[in-house]
C-alpha cells in the first residue's frame, strides 16, 4: 500500500515536467578531443588504429593555420591529413537517432566510424551531416576523417575540378577549419537543414504579412519530419515564440499529423504575433522560434530552436528598402575566409562577433562575402550584429557549362536551405562574373523552391541588361537603375600599409613606393594611410553623387574591397592584400574612419561627424598638408586656438589645407552647416615622449574558456606619461607567455610578418596578439618588455569548460547577445529628394536613328552611337515636358579613358561646351544657366581622345570589367551614348 502511494505520488510530480518540456534531442559541441596527423594513413579509419602520438586540438583547427600571413595564398599547403576522436553517448536509447554535422572541410572529406565508411565530402565549401546510427555503438565509438585540400583536387566522379578552388582567391585553410556538432534525436524527428548527403532541409521559420509601423506580422514554421520507427507515429506540430531576453511571446499549433514508417512530411503552423522587433541594421534584434513534436500524451518528444529575425524588404525602382526604409548599401566586399594571422579562419564565434560588429561600426551595412559561403559562425554573427550579407554560392570569375555549374547550383541549393533562417542574408549570389540568362533563371527556380518567403534577392555581379536577376552591378565601375538595384560588388582595390602615416613622419614611406607588380609600376598597392584614405573618399563620391533622391536611375552603393587585410591575391610590397580599412589584427587605419563619417546615414548624412587624417607628431618646421573628412558644408582648423582658415573641399567629404606648419599643441578641426553653424569637432594632439607600455585584453564577453580554441585578442601600446599612444613608436615588444594558454601572436613587417614571433614590433604605437586556451583552466601571465620601457603584466584566467567523453554541452555560438547599439529602423524618410529626372519620350539622330532609344533604356549594356562622321555625331532628345535642365548625366563609351568635346543645347541655346572628364561610370555636365526647354541635343564638337585615367585598376582574368569600356571607337569622331538623363534641381 506505501508502495502504491509513493508511486501515485511520484507520478502526479512528475507527470507536469514530462507534458512540459522533457525534449529527447539533445545538440553537442562536438569540438573537443580530436587528434591529428599531417599525411595518408589508410588504417586510421579503423576503431583500433594507435594515435596516441597524433597531436590533440580542438576544432575548428585548421592543419596549415601556422601558414596564415605568413606564406602567400598559392604556397599554403595542401596535402593530405587526418583527425581522429573518440567519444561515448551516454544513456543512447534504442528508439534513437543520432547525426553529426560538420560545418565544413577542406577540400575533400572521406568520413568513418568504428572502421565503417560514412560517405565524403568533395565540395569544400558547405556543411555536410551524416546518420550515425547504423554504425555506433553503446560504450566507446571512434570518428575518423581523411581530408585532402589538394588546390587541384577533381571530384572523384566525374575529374571535374570545383572552380572555386581557386589559388587567387580562396584562401586554403586545409582540414577541419569548422565547427562540429553531434545531435541525439527520436526516432521520429525534425530534419537536419543538410541537403549534401542526407538530402534533408530541415526547418524554415519566416514572416508574411509584415506591418512595420503596426510591429505585428504573421509567423511561419515549417519543419521537414521523417519517421524512421517501424511504425506509423501520430504527433501535434507546436511553435513558440521567446523574445531576446528568453520570454515567451506567443505559442500555436498545426494539425495533427500521421507519418507512416518510413515516411517524410513537411508540417506547417502560423500565427499572428504583435509588438514585434523587427532585425535592422544595426539592430541584431533575435528570436528564438522552438518547432516541438508532441505525442498523443501532449509530451514533446523532439524540439529544435532557431535563432532568427524578422524584417521586411523591397528591391525595386534601382533601390533597396528594409523595413520600408530605403537603404543605400555602404560596406565591403570581404573574403570568406575573413581571417587571421597563425590561425585562419578558425577563431571563436565572440572574434566573428568582434570582427564583423567592426564594419557596424565604421557605418557599413553590408558586407558581401567573396567567391564562397561564408562558414555558419559569420553568417550568424552577422544576424547578431545587425551587419546585412551578401550570400555567394561558390564561383571564381567565369561562368561555367557542364558539371562545373551543375556543382554551382548544387552549392546554391544546399546554401540556402542551410542558411535561409539568418535575417542578415538579403542578396543570393549567383557567380562573382556575369552569368547567361538560362542560368540565372535556373538559379533563381532554386530560390524559389528553397526560400520562396524569405525576401531575398538573388543576382550576379555584372547583371546589368538581364531582366530576371534582382540586383547587379560590376567590379570597378559605378552602375545606375531604375528597375533592379544596381551596387558595385567590389569597388577600390587600392593597398596601403598600416605602418605608414605619410611622407613626413617616421618611417618616412614616400607614397607610392614599392615593388613592380606585373612588371609595371604599383603606386596604387603601396599607398600611405594619407593618401589610401583620401583615395577612399575620392571613390565613394561616385556612389554617393548617385544616391536615392538625385533622379529616377540611382546607385544602390557598393561595396569596397576589403574591410581586414587578407592572406589572398595582393598586389603591393608585402605577400598579403592591404586593401583593408583595418590590418589583419583589426587595428583600423584612417580610412576605417574617413568610412565612418561618409556613410553615416541610410542615404543621406544623419548624423555630422569631422575626423582629421593622420597624427599631430612631426619634426619642428614640418609643412605639410591636413586632410580633413566632413559631413559639413564648411571646415576650419584651428591650431593651438588660432584660425587657419577653411579648407578646400573635394569629394563632397574632403577638406584640404594645403601648407600647415607643424607646432606641438592642439590640432581641431570645427565643422559648419550651410548656415555657419556648428555641428561637429575633432582634435588630436602632439604626445609626449614614450614612458610606459600599456597592455588590454579584449575577450569573450562570456569569459575566456579553456575548452582549447577560445582566445583573448592582447593589444598592446605605447604611451606616454599621460597614457596617450606615441603614433611614432615602432620598438619591439618582447613578450612572455606563463599558464595554460597557447601564443598565436600577430603581425608586423619584417621577415615571416613576424608570424608566431614572441618579439613583435608595434607599428604607430600599437599592435596586437593572439593567445589560445588550453584545456586546462587557470590563470595566465603574460609579461611585455621593451627597450626603455618599464615591463608591463597582464594577468587572465580561464574557465572551465566540461566535457565528457568527448561530447560537452558549451555552444559558444549559442549565448551570444544581439548588438542593439543603432536602434530600431527609424521610421522618418532616409533621404531628401534633391533632383528629379525629366523623362525622354523620342530622340532624333544625326546617323542610326533607329537605335537612339538605347542610350536611354536603363541597359548599361546597350548604346547608340552615330557612323564616325562628324557632321552625323549629334542625337537630339524631346523631354516628357518644358525643364529648367541643369544636370545632363552621362554615361559615354570607354568613360575610364575617353574624353568627349561635347556641346549641349537646350532647344537653340547653347548651356554646355567642354571635354567630359574620364570616369568610373557617369559623368556629370553641371549647367550654371539653365533654360527651360523640352528639347536638350548633345554634339560632338571635335575629335575625341584616349588616354587612360586609371591605368591600375585591373581584372584578374579581364584587363577591364565591361567590355563597353575597353573597345576602341571606329573614329574620332564617333559619338557614344550608353545612358543619357536630364535632371532639374528640386528648389
Amino acid at each position: 500500500m506505501k508502495h502504491n502511494l509513493f508511486l501515485f505520488v511520484f507520478l502526479l510530480v512528475a507527470l507536469p515536467a514530462v507534458k512540459g518540456r522533457a525534449s529527447e534531442r539533445k545538440k553537442y559541441n562536438f569540438n573537443s578531443e580530436w587528434k591529428l596527423q599531417t599525411g595518408d594513413f589508410p588504417k586510421a579509419k579503423d576503431a583500433t588504429f594507435d594515435d596516441s602520438k597524433w597531436k590533440q586540438v580542438t576544432l575548428p583547427h585548421a592543419f596549415n593555420e601556422d601558414e596564415a600571413f605568413k606564406v602567400s595564398i598559392e604556397q599554403l599547403t595542401d596535402t593530405v591529413v587526418w583527425y581522429r576522436k573518440s567519444f561515448r553517448i551516454p544513456d543512447l536509447k534504442s528508439n534513437q537517432k543520432v547525426f553529426i554535422e560538420f560545418e565544413g572541410v577542406r577540400q575533400r572529406g572521406d568520413f568513418y566510424l568504428n572502421g565503417h565508411s560514412l560517405g565524403r565530402h568533395e565540395n569544400g565549401v558547405m556543411a555536410v551531416g551524416f546518420d550515425l546510427t547504423p554504425y555506433i555503438k553503446q560504450g566507446e565509438n571512434v570518428i575518423a576523417v581523411r581530408t585532402d585540400n589538394d588546390w587541384m583536387y577533381r571530384e572523384e566522379g566525374t575529374k571535374s575540378k570545383f572552380q572555386w578552388n581557386d589559388r587567387n582567391f580562396n584562401a586554403n585553410y586545409g582540414g577541419i577549419p569548422k565547427n562540429v556538432f553531434l545531435y541525439v534525436t527520436d526516432n521520429v524527428y525534425q530534419t537536419l537543414p543538410l541537403y549534401s548527403n542526407l538530402k534533408t532541409t530541415g526547418v524554415y521559420t519566416y514572416a508574411k504579412d509584415i506591418d512595420i509601423k503596426g510591429r505585428k506580422a504573421t509567423i511561419c514554421a515549417e519543419s521537414e519530419v521523417r519517421n524512421d520507427s517501424k511504425e506509423p507515429r501520430q504527433f501535434t506540430y507546436q511553435v513558440t515564440i521567446l523574445d531576446a531576453d528568453g520570454k515567451q511571446v506567443k505559442t500555436f499549433q498545426g494539425d495533427k499529423v500521421t507519418l507512416k514508417a518510413g515516411e517524410t512530411k513537411t508540417v506547417k503552423a502560423s500565427a499572428p504575433v504583435g509588438g514585434l522587433h523587427f532585425w535592422s541594421w544595426g539592430y541584431g534584434y533575435l528570436y528564438t522560434v522552438k518547432t516541438a513534436l508532441k505525442d498523443s500524451n501532449n509530451r514533446i518528444f523532439d524540439e529544435v530552436s532557431t535563432r532568427t529575425g524578422f524584417r521586411k524588404t523591397r528591391f525595386a525602382e534601382g533601390k533597396v528598402w528594409l523595413n520600408d526604409r530605403v537603404i543605400q548599401m555602404k560596406g565591403y566586399a570581404q573574403r570568406t575566409s575573413n581571417e587571421w594571422p597563425a590561425v585562419g579562419l578558425s577563431v571563436p564565434a565572440w572574434l566573428s562577433d568582434y570582427s564583423n560588429d567592426l564594419m557596424v561600426k565604421s557605418n557599413a551595412n553590408l558586407v558581401r562575402w567573396m567567391h564562397v559561403t561564408p562558414w555558419k559562425q559569420d553568417v550568424e554573427s552577422c544576424d547578431r550584429v545587425g551587419l546585412i550579407q551578401a550570400m555567394p554560392a561558390g564561383d571564381s570569375e567565369k561562368d561555367r557549362e557542364g558539371r562545373q555549374w551543375e556543382q554551382r547550383v548544387e552549392l546554391m541549393r544546399d546554401a540556402i536551405i542551410y542558411n535561409r533562417n539568418n535575417p542578415s542574408i538579403l542578396f543570393y549570389e549567383c557567380g562573382n562574373k556575369a552569368i547567361s540568362r538560362p542560368h540565372m533563371i535556373e538559379m533563381k527556380a532554386v530560390r524559389d523552391k528553397y526560400d520562396p518567403f524569405g525576401g531575398r534577392a538573388i543576382g550576379s555581379r555584372e547583371m546589368l541588361d538581364i531582366r530576371e536577376a534582382e540586383y547587379g552591378g560590376e567590379m570597378l565601375y559605378i552602375n545606375k537603375s531604375e528597375h533592379h538595384p544596381m551596387w558595385a560588388t567590389e569597388y577600390c582595390r587600392d593597398e596601403g600599409l598600416r605602418k605608414y602615416w605619410d611622407e613626413y613622419s617616421y618611417p618616412f614611406h614616400k607614397e607610392g613606393d614599392g615593388p613592380l607588380h606585373k612588371g609595371q609600376p604599383a603606386t596604387d598597392y603601396n599607398h600611405n594611410q594619407d593618401q589610401l584614405a583620401i583615395t577612399m573618399i575620392n571613390r565613394w563620391y561616385d556612389y554617393w553623387r548617385e544616391r536615392p533622391g538625385t533622379g529616377n536611375r540611382v546607385s544602390s552603393g557598393g561595396t569596397k574591397i576589403i574591410f581586414s587585410d587578407t592572406n589572398t591575391h595582393y598586389r603591393g610590397e608585402e605577400n598579403y592584400r592591404r586593401s583593408g580599412v583595418t590590418d589583419a589584427m583589426r587595428i583600423e587605419k584612417d580610412a576605417f574612419y574617413a568610412h565612418q563619417v561618409m556613410w553615416n546615414g541610410w542615404v543621406d548624412t544623419e548624423a555630422d561627424q569631422t575626423y582629421i587624417i593622420g597624427h599631430w607628431n612631426y619634426p619642428e618646421n614640418t609643412v605639410k598638408p591636413v586632410h580633413v573628412v566632413s559631413t559639413g558644408e564648411d571646415v576650419e582648423l584651428f591650431l593651438n586656438g588660432k584660425s587657419l582658415g577653411k579648407g578646400k573641399r573635394q569629394y563632397n567629404f574632403l577638406f584640404t589645407f594645403d601648407k600647415v606648419t607643424f607646432k606641438p599643441g592642439k590640432l581641431e578641426a570645427v565643422s559648419y552647416n550651410k548656415s555657419g553653424k556648428e555641428i561637429s569637432r575633432y582634435a588630436v594632439s602632439t604626445v609626449g615622449e614614450p614612458a610606459k607600455l600599456k597592455l588590454t585584453a579584449i575577450q569573450n564577453p562570456e569569459g575566456f574558456h579553456a575548452d582549447g580554441a577560445d582566445m583573448a585578442l592582447i593589444q598592446v601600446e605605447v604611451v606616454d606619461k599621460d597614457g596617450k599612444r606615441c603614433p611614432l613608436d615602432n620598438r619591439t615588444v618582447q613578450f612572455t607567455l606563463k599558464g595554460n594558454a597557447e601564443w598565436r601572436g600577430g603581425i608586423a613587417q619584417g621577415e615571416n610578418n613576424h608570424i608566431l614571433d614572441t618579439n613583435l614590433p608595434v607599428e604607430c604605437g600599437i599592435n596586437r596578439a593572439l593567445i589560445r586556451s588550453t584545456t586546462t583552466a587557470g590563470k595566465i601571465t603574460l609579461t611585455a618588455q621593451a627597450k626603455g620601457l618599464p615591463a608591463a603584466t597582464l594577468t587572465l584566467e580561464t574557465v572551465p569548460v566540461k566535457v565528457n567523453n568527448g561530447l560537452s554541452s558549451y555552444l559558444p555560438q549559442a549565448s551570444l547577445k544581439g548588438r542593439l547599439d543603432r536602434g530600431e529602423t527609424p521610421s522618418t524618410p532616409s533621404y531628401k529628394d534633391t533632383k528629379r529626372g525629366i523623362r525622354v519620350v523620342s530622340a532624333k539622330a544625326g546617323a542610326n536613328s533607329g537605335d537612339v532609344a538605347k542610350s536611354y533604356d536603363d541597359i548599361e549594356l546597350s548604346e547608340w552611337k552615330n557612323d564616325g562622321k562628324l557632321s552625323t555625331a549629334w542625337i537630339t532628345y524631346t523631354l516628357e515636358k518644358e525643364a529648367m535642365i541643369d544636370d545632363v548625366c552621362l554615361k559615354l563609351h570607354g568613360w575610364r579613358s575617353r574624353s568627349y568635346p561635347l556641346e549641349v543645347y537646350a532647344g537653340k541655346e547653347l548651356i554646355w561646351s567642354g571635354n567630359t572628364e574620364k570616369s568610373l561610370g557617369y559623368v556629370h555636365l553641371n549647367i550654371d544657366k539653365p533654360v527651360r526647354a523640352n528639347t536638350i541635343t548633345i554634339r560632338l564638337k571635335g575629335n575625341t581622345s584616349d588616354k587612360d585615367a586609371f591605368g591600375q585598376l585591373i581584372e584578374v582574368e579581364a584587363k577591364a570589367a565591361n567590355k563597353m569600356e575597353l573597345e576602341k571607337s571606329s573614329s574620332k569622331n564617333q559619338l557614344r551614348i550608353i545612358e543619357a538623363e536630364f535632371l532639374e534641381t528640386i528648389k
